[in-house]
């Protein structure tokens, strides 16, 4: 039997990164996936590549800063497979980087808008479908909420999702009653877009080989490389599957062992 077996999950954030290895994720262990996402081009490449004949997928331009875009997400799942077993939350802004002394907040309560109340938002939109038979919610955090991290400063992506992470307790204990599953996957330095991106950026202003940026990130590692998109995203997977059917409330730390709790 496939690990979701005819299950639908709606997946919010899909573009080149997670977003569409968690979708790649859920087609593969026999899963629907209903994919949301700002740009719809991003989704419609996404589709393709994923489930040519468009049997196993759909997908819908949706910004989870507006409610309405939420709701008719969730509605395409309900329309185009009839239910939703799970929600996947990659939706995220993570490219605003700095501290406290520099802080915008006005960016920062943006910040949260998106990764916080956005997440919580499409949760929302999806609880009636949830209700109906149970399921499983997951939330994409960062190992920064947890630790700080000593290569990068994004003070409000961390205290965002540290919320988020927070917040999924509540839930748990809220939502647990309709047999449905709250958990947050924690992911470390993860090797995908924009790691990749990072290690060719700071090899350039450093003026050293891209395989020296990358030794210094895993030297860090209990295992000798980095977590990859693929990981994470086969353990967002596995929380929503009925092999997790026991499991929630809890943060799951994928990160090669960098830093372990």
């Amino acid at each position: 039997m496939s690990l979701l077996n005819g299950k639908t999950v709606v997946v919010s954030g899909v573009g080149a990164g997670l977003g569409h290895q968690v979708a790649a994720a859920v087609v593969r262990d026999g899963g629907n996936a209903v994919l949301g996402a700002r740009t719809e081009a991003n989704l419609a490449k996404s589709a393709a590549e994923l489930d040519p004949e468009g049997a196993r997928t759909a997908y819908r331009a949706t910004d989870i800063t507006d409610e309405g875009q939420c709701e008719a997400l969730a509605a395409l799942a309900r329309e185009r497979f009839g239910g939703i077993d799970g929600v996947v939350h990659v939706a995220a802004w993570d490219s605003y980087f700095g501290g406290l002394e520099d802080a915008d907040f006005a960016t920062w309560q943006s910040v949260i808008d998106v990764n916080l109340l956005g997440s919580l938002r499409m949760t929302r939109a999806c609880l009636p479908a949830l209700k109906e038979g149970g399921g499983s919610v997951v939330f994409i955090g960062t190992q920064s909420a947890v630790a700080a991290p000593s290569q990068v400063r994004q003070a409000a992506y961390a205290a965002s999702k540290g919320a988020l992470t927070s917040a999924m307790y509540s839930l748990a204990r809220e939502l647990g009653p309709a047999r449905i599953r709250v958990n947050t996957v924690l992911p470390g330095w993860m090797w995908g877009p924009p790691v990749q991106a990072y290690v060719q950026f700071a090899a350039q202003t450093g003026g050293v080989p891209e395989t020296d940026v990358l030794k210094r990130l895993t030297e860090r590692m209990a295992l000798p490389e980095l977590a990859t998109d693929g990981d994470v995203a086969d353990a967002a997977v596995f929380l929503t599957s009925d092999r997790a059917r026991s499991i929630t409330g809890q943060s799951l730390l994928v990160n090669a062992g960098e830093l372990m709790r």
